[in-house]
C-alpha cells in the first residue's frame, strides 16, 4: 500500500496542478475589450465631437502626430485641440479598425483600418480627407483602455 501510495499521489499531484490553457481565450477578451473600446471612441467622436473623444480617450502620457508634429502628453493634445479652427459641428471623424492586436500579457494592444474626416472649409465648400489610422492601447491601472499613441 505504501509503494501505491508513493506512486499515486505523484500523479494526481501532477494532474490535479494541470490546467487550461486560457491564453487564447485571455487574448480574445483583450481584443474584444480594445475593439469595444475603439467602437466607443468613435461613436463619442461622431456624436459629441472630436475634442471630447480624443481628450476622453487619451492617457496621460498619450501622443498623437498630426503632420510631422508630435503633441505630447494629455494637457498638450488639451492645447492642441483648443487651437484647431474646425468646429465640431462642421466637421466629422468616422473609422473602423480594420486589425486588432495584443500583447500576451494583455497590457498594450494596437489597431489599425480607415479613416474620414469630413470639414467645411472656410469657402463653405465640403471636404474629405481620406487615410490610415494606427491607434496604440495601453491598459490603465483601473483596467480601461486609454491611447497612448495615435
Amino acid at each position: 500500500m505504501k509503494n501505491r501510495l508513493h506512486f499515486i499521489l505523484p500523479v494526481f499531484l501532477l494532474f490535479g496542478s494541470c490546467t487550461p490553457d486560457t491564453g487564447k481565450d485571455s487574448t480574445e477578451k483583450w481584443k474584444n475589450e480594445i475593439l469595444e473600446t475603439e467602437h466607443n471612441f468613435a461613436a463619442m467622436a461622431e456624436n459629441e465631437g472630436i475634442r471630447k473623444a480624443f481628450l476622453t480617450y487619451a492617457a496621460e502620457d498619450a501622443v498623437l502626430m498630426r503632420g510631422n508634429i508630435l503633441v505630447t502628453g494629455k494637457k498638450d493634445i488639451t492645447g492642441f485641440f483648443e487651437n484647431q479652427s474646425f468646429d465640431d459641428k462642421e466637421t466629422s471623424l468616422k473609422w473602423k479598425p480594420d486589425f486588432v492586436d495584443v500583447a500576451a500579457s494583455g497590457d498594450l494592444g494596437y489597431t489599425y483600418g480607415r479613416y474620414i474626416f469630413s470639414y467645411t472649409d472656410s469657402t463653405g465648400t465640403k471636404r474629405e480627407n481620406t487615410g490610415i489610422f494606427h491607434t496604440v492601447w495601453k491598459r490603465q491601472p483601473d483596467g480601461a483602455w486609454r491611447f497612448v499613441w495615435d
